[in-house]
């Protein structure tokens, strides 16, 4: 696969020399990496369809040198290309053979957790996993969750208004980032938001979310944290056919139920999954829908009677299902647990139907999805939950 990209302009890369020079002045040590052997490590980001080797890469680590890295390139007619974690397969930071490649990765330190107004201050290069890392001990975390979030940094995570499986009920990036502070292609610094309620006026936040560097560079960032919810129960649920899942979810949020998060799979990526992570998904299903209800114990309580023997759910008796460990039905590419699990904080798991071997339980599934096809086209239904979890 080819990527047609603009020519390069030999001009600049004619002065290369004079160009590094330049920027070694404003980054020093070994903040300017300039041979093909290191920049090899930045040729592609996650869109690895499309390699090029950019002119220089430069490292900076304070917002002083990101300003004069920027003005110098503005003066020169230089194109800046900046570049978090890597994780983007957007081509979000793909790098240009005539451009500066701007890596973020040495801002990688949180300079403020404010417990008493739910905020956290961090610089672009921490990691999404790393906030909630940071704020577990007290029972916080950091709502948006992309899949990536154990490498993908937190400005990449701004830059392309990242979302995640939680998304559904907590509102991607934009809806969680509160201000911060940017510099403009020019070099100019600006501090937008902050800490305080939301100003009058324009939404510029919400036009730099999502603008993927276009706009500037940034260099600081403060977001929202939550509180853990104090239950959080996972039900796993299999379909004779694709179009039967997505109208459970219709009805789900039709019903004015928000889960935490709901993720659906087709039967080649359960099988996928399954033969990646061996989470244990059923391999005789069409879909696989997982139903993530959030919040205080007697309001997941409430919503799992509306939903698991509602018409929603309407189906053949549930099959039984060993209990397993919270990675083996929430750490898989198809969903995870409602907040990041911590050393200090572990969930504990039971399961709502009793043990059963593990070959019983495939014979039960398969039984779950001959009784689910047999059903009338006309009303789809689908199968009561082969697994259903609790995560206190």
């Amino acid at each position: 696969m080819a990527i047609m990209m603009p020519a390069s302009d030999q001009a600049v890369l004619a002065r290369r020399a004079e160009i590094v020079a330049a920027l070694r002045a404003i980054v020093p040590g070994e903040g300017v990496i300039d041979t093909p052997a290191e920049m090899r490590a930045y040729e592609s980001d996650g869109l690895t369809a499309y390699r090029q080797p950019p002119m220089v890469v430069v490292l900076p680590d304070t917002t002083e040198q990101v300003s004069l890295v920027l003005k110098y390139c503005a003066g020169q007619g230089i194109k800046v290309v900046p570049r978090g974690s890597g994780t983007s397969l957007s081509g979000g930071a793909l790098p240009l053979e005539d451009g500066v490649l701007l890596g973020l990765g040495k801002f990688k330190r949180i300079r403020e957790i404010d417990f008493d107004n739910r905020v956290v201050v961090t610089e672009p290069g921490v990691t999404n996993l790393a906030i909630s890392q940071a704020v577990a001990h007290a029972g916080f975390y950091y709502a948006p969750d992309p899949s990536s979030q154990i490498a993908c940094s937190i400005g990449g995570n701004v830059a392309e208004n990242s979302g995640g499986v939680h998304c559904l009920k907590y509102g991607m990036t934009t809806n969680n980032v509160l201000g911060c502070e940017i510099v403009l292609m020019s070099g100019e610094i600006l501090r937008i938001g902050g800490k305080g309620c939301e100003n009058s006026g324009y939404d510029l936040m919400g036009v730099i979310t999502g603008s993927e560097g276009l706009l500037g560079v940034i260099t600081e960032i403060t977001v929202r944290i939550l509180q853990k919810p104090e239950t959080a129960r996972a039900l796993m649920v299999g379909f004779a056919q694709v179009e039967a899942a997505g109208e459970c979810v219709a009805r789900i949020i039709g019903a004015g139920i928000i889960p935490g998060g709901m993720e659906m799979m087709d039967k080649p990526a359960i099988h996928a999954a399954e033969a990646f992570v061996h989470a244990g998904y059923p391999l005789d299903v069409e879909a696989l829908l997982i139903i993530e209800l959030d919040g205080p114990k007697i309001e997941v309580d409430e919503l799992i009677t509306r939903v698991e023997p509602s018409p929603m759910l309407a189906a053949p008796p549930p099959a039984r299902s060993r209990p397993r460990r919270p990675s083996a039905i929430c750490s898989g590419p198809a969903a995870r647990p409602p907040f990041p699990p911590s050393a200090a904080s572990r969930p504990t798991i039971s399961a709502w139907t009793a043990p059963s071997p593990a070959a019983r339980c495939r014979r039960r599934w398969r039984a779950s999805a001959s009784s689910v096809k047999s059903t009338s086209s006309a009303a789809p239904t689908c199968s009561t939950p082969a697994t259903a979890i609790c995560i206190r």
